[in-house]
């Protein structure tokens, strides 16, 4: 039976906040060492990544330039694919046995490029964007790739950076939200508000790079005891998506609480004339404030063993002077 080959992505760095640069094992033990960026022709200038907007069918020319930092020279294969946020929403791109369907797939770069050692390549690669592309972002990465085989494990080590491909049309800057659960935090003290958890989901819907604001409240019948708090939507690409948590305090349990979550996008990049659509959600839960009720329980048990004590001692004192009436009486 043939032997199955399994490739791992073994490091990947795409537009990190320094100059992105990679590393890995060579035969003989050697470490191989290099780094990509952005380049014109002439050489590396300065940009952490690439952001076009382009007309549909429209043609460009852009530049790699790759740095090979190791004392031997190095052949990388290059490879372009489409870009995605992963879950701790750092920007990557489709590993080699996953097929690009969008920005990726607009990429023409050659397929290897030879670097000498401490010497650096400038590689011309090509942007095609297609005429029924439709309006909005379509986020790509390259790279310079080098593959180790193992016994079963092939090895991939990249070192690129995004490029975000935006087709020109209707902007649209859309966070959806979803999926709101809202549930009381464990406290008994019946002196402090409830602190709430409120659980959501944000959806990018629409077809442009953005963050955003999320503002969350509750509040109880006729907005009573309304309070609220604020929290930051990463970046989102279009159809991606995040869970956001957003805990209130100092909220006192009325029964029936009205929580509200408001997102507003922020478009990324170049979209100043983005069209920009806040979207809401609203979810009711009862919150009973048993702290509270306890408390009064409590107290209406203390208060009633109270008049009952001093309603018997009272009896007790009218029994005791109706006896000494008697008394004195029946000694006269």
């Amino acid at each position: 039976m043939p032997r199955r080959a399994l490739t791992v992505l073994a490091a990947v760095t795409l537009a990190a906040p320094a100059l992105p640069a990679g590393a890995a094992a060579a035969p003989g033990g050697t470490t191989l060492t290099w780094t990509v960026q952005p380049a014109t022709a002439q050489g590396p200038d300065g940009r952490r990544w690439i952001e076009r907007t382009l007309d549909p069918g429209q043609q460009v020319t852009e530049h790699l330039a790759v740095r090979n930092l190791g004392d031997r020279p190095v052949t990388f294969a290059l490879k372009a694919a489409d870009g995605y946020l992963t879950e701790k929403g750092r920007f990557t791109m489709l590993s080699s046995d996953r097929a690009s369907t969008g920005g990726g797939t607009w990429i023409d770069v050659r397929d290897t490029v030879r670097v000498g050692a401490n010497a650096t390549a400038v590689v011309p690669f090509t942007i095609r964007v297609p005429e029924d592309a439709a309006p909005g972002d379509h986020p790509a990465g390259i790279a310079a790739v080098v593959a180790s085989a193992g016994a079963a494990v092939t090895v991939e080590s990249r070192v690129g950076f995004r490029v975000m491909l935006r087709a020109t049309g209707t902007a649209r800057a859309v966070l959806d939200v979803g999926d709101v659960t809202v549930e009381r935090l464990p406290s008994w003290n019946p002196f402090a508000g409830a602190a709430i958890r409120i659980r959501h989901t944000v959806a990018n819907t629409g077809n442009v790079w953005s963050s955003g604001v999320a503002r969350s409240s509750v509040a109880g019948p006729l907005g009573a005891g309304r309070r609220e708090a604020t929290a930051e939507i990463g970046e989102l690409l279009p159809g991606g998506g995040t869970a956001t948590t957003t805990v209130i305090g100092g909220v006192w349990p009325l029964g029936p609480m009205r929580a509200e979550v408001a997102v507003t996008p922020e478009p990324r990049g170049e979209h100043a004339g983005a069209q920009i659509r806040a979207a809401a959600r609203t979810a009711t839960v009862w919150i009973v404030p048993w702290p509270q009720l306890l408390l009064a329980l409590a107290a209406g048990l203390v208060g009633g063993g109270w008049l009952t004590a001093r309603r018997r001692s009272r009896r007790r004192l009218a029994r005791l002077l109706a006896a000494a009436r008697e008394q004195g009486r029946a000694e006269s």
